[in-house]
């Protein structure tokens, strides 16, 4: 199909975001963590529902982006329960590529994003997500602010030990040794079924927070992970291009991710966002207004045979905007269409 722009990041599959789509003229969708039945996995007829709905619509169901973090966290920690987690995502891997799905993100942060200010400052008085390491350290006994950091649902979920001097001090050892039992038993399920596990950066990209080591801050980690697993053809990026950024480095994280990866057919789709400043004080932007040139890297996706989906991600909250943030995701996405028109246009000259 080539290069080309979806519309995601929701969960649930309304008239709305179907309508969206169809007038911001796109033709595909992407869903995070969709609302379906189920507190351990997901069926094949439930999945399928949702492929039926959005294919009814004209569209194609490009991906679906992560389970609920609790499906499992356990794997991901190391902790006793992980062997029955694991075989529920083997089965949800099952159903959701049976379903007609190609791409299920995932994401190997047990406590997930963080964002100390969800109502940071960007151009014309545009509100966005910042974090800054300052905040966490000078905090990192006050569980219940740190708590606010982490999504929602997460922040909520006191009784789970994600982080916090009382809870599990994890290593990047013990972290590296978790990614692999976990990807050693779900990627030939993968590989069986055809479907591609993309992978997110993490966010922050910092080596550990709360306790918690995480991987996935740096590219030569990227590199590791695809060797260890045998450069397998299900193992691929959920590229987001904000979490690069945000890395030490910034424009340059970006450009080593691309040309490492997408010549190898390792990067499924884009989460074509950026920020401005890196870790450890970042915030996110309008694209244009960040750390890369948007037009230079969809340049080199091409260059670099990406023939996946671009996808807007987070984007900043305009004035009288919905909490889905229409007016933020419109311009990025009619940024994109426009990058990849005068994309096709000189490349047809």
């Amino acid at each position: 199909m080539g290069m080309r722009v979806a519309v995601g990041q929701f969960h649930d599959l309304t008239e709305d975001r179907l309508r969206f789509a169809a007038q911001i003229g796109v033709n595909g969708l992407q869903m995070n963590n969709p609302t379906l039945p189920g507190d351990h996995r997901w069926e094949q007829a439930d999945v399928k529902a949702l492929v039926d709905k959005v294919e009814a619509a004209g569209l194609k169901f490009e991906a679906i982006e992560n389970v609920p973090t609790h499906f499992y966290h356990k794997a991901m920690m190391g902790l006793d329960g992980r062997d029955e987690q694991i075989e529920n995502y083997q089965a949800t891997i099952r159903a959701v590529a049976r379903a007609g799905v190609p791409v299920l993100g995932l994401h190997f942060m047990p406590n997930s994003v963080w964002t100390t200010d969800r109502n940071g400052q960007t151009r014309g008085g545009a509100t966005a997500r910042k974090f800054d390491m300052s905040i966490v350290e000078a905090n990192i006994d006050n569980l219940e602010l740190l708590r606010s950091f982490m999504p929602t649902t997460l922040g909520r979920a006191s009784s789970m030990p994600l982080f916090g001097k009382d809870g599990p001090f994890i290593s990047e050892e013990q972290m590296w040794s978790n990614y692999e039992y976990f990807m050693k038993a779900v990627l030939p399920v993968a590989e069986e079924e055809g479907l591609k596990l993309a992978l997110h950066p993490d966010d922050p990209p910092v080596p550990m927070l709360g306790g918690v080591a995480r991987l996935f801050y740096k590219p030569d980690n990227f590199k590791k992970a695809y060797e260890m697993l045998g450069r397998s053809p299900s193992w691929s990026l959920d590229l987001c291009l904000g979490c690069c950024s945000e890395m030490p480095g910034g424009k340059t994280n970006v450009t080593e991710m691309i040309e490492y990866f997408a010549p190898k057919g390792a990067i499924s789709y884009i989460h074509f966002r950026d920020v401005q400043g890196t870790v450890p004080n970042f915030t996110e932007c309008f694209i244009g207004d960040g750390n890369f040139d948007p037009a230079e890297v969809v340049a080199l996706l091409d260059k670099n045979g990406f023939g996946g989906f671009l996808l807007d991600d987070h984007v900043p909250k305009m004035d009288n905007d919905s909490d889905w943030n229409h007016r933020g995701r419109s311009h990025a996405i009619g940024y994109l269409q426009g990058l990849l028109r005068m994309l096709d246009f000189y490349k047809k000259a």
